[in-house]
C-alpha cells in the first residue's frame, strides 16, 4: 500500500502546483488586460511614427569641372563653408570682358562730357561774334542814314551812296550769319547733350553685364547655406557637372527636429495643438522624449499621394485612413541630438 500511497501524494502536489501556476497566469493575464485597458482608455499611441529633418540638396549654379572637393560625409560645417571649388577659368574671360565694356562705355561718357563742353564754347564764341556784328550793323546803318541824306543834298556821289548801302547789306547779312551759327551751335549742344542718357544707359547696361559676370564667377564656389551636417560624398575631382546638377545633401540642424505620428483617423476625438507628447524611438528603448503637437495636416497621407484614390471607381473597401500629426520636440537639444532623421518611434498622446 505504500507505492499507492506515494503516487497519490505526488498527484496532489502535481495538481496543487499546476493550480497555483493557472492562477497565477491568470492573475497575470487580468493584470496585462486591465493595465492595456486603462492605457486604451488613458492614452492614444502609434508607432507609425518617425523622426524627421529638412535634408536639403546643394545644387551648383554653373556647370565646370570640379577642382576641389572640401567635406567628408557626415562632416559637421557651418554657414558659409566652402564645400565645393570648381574650375573658373571659364568664368575669368567674360569678367575681363564685361570690365573692358564698361571701361569703353565710361570712356565715351567722359568723351561726350569733353564735346558738350567744346560746344559750349562755340556757341559762346558765337554770342560774342554776334555782338561785335550788332555793333557793326549799327554803324553802317548810322552811315547809311548819313550818306542817304547828304546824296538828298546833293553833297555826294551816287557812287559813294552804293557804296555805303552795299557796306550795310555785307554788315547785315554778317549778322544775320553769326546769329544762324549761333543757333546751330546751340542745336548741337542740345544735339550732344540727349545723347548723355543714351550712354548712361549703356554704362548701366555693362555695369549690370559685369555685375552677372561677376555672379557666375562667384557662384564657382560653393559654400554650405546653413549650419548642419552633410550627406553621403558623391561626387569627385575632375568630374563635370551641370547647373542645376545635385552636388550634396545637407541636414538642416538649424530648423529643429520634429516627429511625424501617422495616427488613424479614429484616434483623433481628443487631440489638439499645444497637446503634451510622449515619444520613445527604437534606437533608444527606455529613454522618454517630450513634444507637443504642432499641427495636423488638412487631409489624409492617401490624399497626398501621387495616385489619391479615387472611390468613385466601384473599386471601395473602407479602410481606416491616417492623418499626420507634426510633433515638435520639446526637449533641449544636446538630448535631441542623438536623434537621425527616419528613425522609428512610439508616440503616445494623453486623451
Amino acid at each position: 500500500m505504500k507505492p499507492k500511497n506515494t503516487e497519490v501524494r505526488a498527484d496532489r502536489i502535481i495538481t496543487r502546483f499546476t493550480t497555483w501556476i493557472a492562477g497565477l497566469l491568470l492573475l497575470g493575464l487580468i493584470g496585462w488586460g486591465s493595465t492595456l485597458g486603462w492605457r486604451l482608455l488613458q492614452y492614444e499611441e502609434t508607432n507609425d511614427a518617425q523622426v524627421e529633418e529638412y535634408i536639403n540638396p546643394i545644387n551648383a549654379k554653373v556647370g565646370g569641372f570640379i577642382r576641389q572637393v572640401r567635406y567628408r560625409e557626415n562632416q559637421a560645417v557651418h554657414a558659409g563653408d566652402t564645400l565645393v571649388v570648381l574650375d573658373n577659368r571659364d568664368y575669368l574671360v567674360p569678367v575681363a570682358e564685361a570690365e573692358a565694356a564698361l571701361a569703353n562705355a565710361q570712356a565715351q561718357l567722359q568723351v561726350l562730357g569733353s564735346n558738350v563742353q567744346t560746344s559750349e564754347r562755340s556757341s559762346q564764341v558765337c554770342q560774342a561774334q554776334i555782338g561785335a556784328a550788332r555793333a557793326r550793323l549799327a554803324q553802317q546803318q548810322q552811315e547809311y542814314e548819313r550818306y542817304h541824306q547828304l546824296l538828298a543834298d546833293e553833297a555826294v556821289t551816287a557812287q559813294q551812296f552804293e557804296r555805303v548801302q552795299t557796306a550795310l547789306a555785307v554788315a547785315r547779312s554778317e549778322y544775320e550769319a553769326l546769329q544762324n551759327g549761333y543757333a546751330s551751335s546751340l542745336s548741337k549742344v542740345s544735339e550732344v547733350q540727349s545723347q548723355r542718357p543714351v550712354l548712361l544707359a549703356e554704362v548701366k547696361r555693362r555695369q549690370a553685364m559685369l555685375q552677372k559676370a561677376r555672379l557666375d564667377l562667384s557662384y564657382t564656389v560653393v559654400t554650405a547655406p546653413y549650419s548642419g551636417k552633410m550627406g553621403r560624398l558623391s561626387i569627385q575631382e575632375g568630374q563635370l557637372v551641370q547647373p542645376g546638377a545635385p552636388l550634396a545633401y545637407i541636414v538642416n540642424e538649424e530648423a529643429g527636429k520634429w516627429v511625424t505620428a501617422n495616427f488613424k483617423e479614429t484616434q483623433l476625438r481628443h487631440m489638439h495643438v499645444g497637446q503634451p507628447v510622449s515619444i520613445e524611438t527604437d534606437a533608444y528603448p527606455g529613454q522618454q522624449f517630450h513634444g507637443r503637437i504642432e499641427s495636423l495636416a488638412p487631409a489624409t497621407g492617401a490624399r497626398f499621394a501621387l495616385l489619391p484614390p479615387d472611390n468613385a471607381t466601384g473599386n471601395f473597401i473602407k479602410v481606416t485612413q491616417r492623418i499626420p500629426v507634426r510633433i515638435q520636440l520639446t526637449d533641449a537639444a544636446p538630448l535631441t541630438a542623438r536623434l537621425a532623421a527616419g528613425m522609428n518611434a512610439l508616440v503616445t498622446v494623453a486623451k
